[in-house]
């Protein structure tokens, strides 16, 4: 059966929402690349309190990771289950998230880059778990929505959009997953080692394979679980 032409009312909606999504996403990255030093020296200063550390990490991290796609939903009054946050094959889901990122756990055991396994193990995590009651509880659920469940949720989003705008005939060749693997690669530091090698095939697999999960489920709770419980977990 053939796709559905889109109209060109739809095109210009989605190249906003694109648009809109990069713009933000790589406006904020660049002023971190800028500041990143300084702030980072401020988040591991014990002396600075614990919430505004958390908050002006969550600031930056949010801003990379989740204001594009919210601002847009937002715009055009979609709701996130409208990109797979359903009931509907959520266990398919995260299995199959899971073991697409086999291949980067191997790399993490391999390399000997394993150090201990704690989710949300964020830069400040431990500062925030010791921070005492009420702060540990909040502190903690403000980083897993946004480095656990928004950063998952992130991509899902942003492949959606991309495949909508730039369909394609093959199920394999996906301008979404590629393209977000690509960039989730460029976003984190990497290098051309062995290893590092290694490490970009691996990251690409995880990525490319989790958001394929989700586009043949319908269900994106597999992006929010690999990033909640492997990849900021590691």
């Amino acid at each position: 059966m053939a796709e559905k032409q889109l109209s060109l009312e739809e095109e210009k909606r989605l190249d906003i929402d694109i648009w809109i999504i990069a713009l933000i996403t790589f406006g904020v990255f660049l002023c971190y690349a800028v500041i990143g030093n300084q702030l980072i020296a401020y988040v591991k200063e014990p002396e600075n309190s614990v919430l505004s550390r958390l908050l002006l990490s969550a600031s930056a991290q949010f801003g990379v990771a989740g204001l594009g796609i919210t601002v847009v939903c937002l715009l055009r009054k979609e709701k996130f289950s409208l990109f797979g946050l359903v009931k509907r094959n959520t266990f398919k889901s995260i299995i199959g998230s899971v073991a697409c990122f086999i291949p980067y756990l191997c790399y993490i055991f391999v390399s000997g880059q394993y150090e201990g396994y704690q989710p949300f193990g964020i830069l400040i995590a431990d500062d925030v778990l010791k921070s005492g009651f009420p702060t540990n509880i909040l502190g903690m659920s403000l980083i897993a929505v946004v480095w656990g469940f928004f950063e998952g949720f992130n991509y899902s989003v942003i492949s959606d959009k991309l495949n909508s705008r730039y369909p394609s005939k093959n199920q394999w060749l996906d301008i979404g997953a590629i393209t977000c693997a690509v960039v989730c690669i460029l976003f984190h530091p990497f290098n051309t080692s062995f290893w590092g090698i290694i490490e970009i095939v691996t990251t690409f697999i995880s990525i490319y394979g989790m958001l394929i999960v989700k586009k043949k489920t319908g269900n994106a709770w597999g992006c929010v679980f690999v990033f909640c419980f492997i990849w900021n977990a590691l």
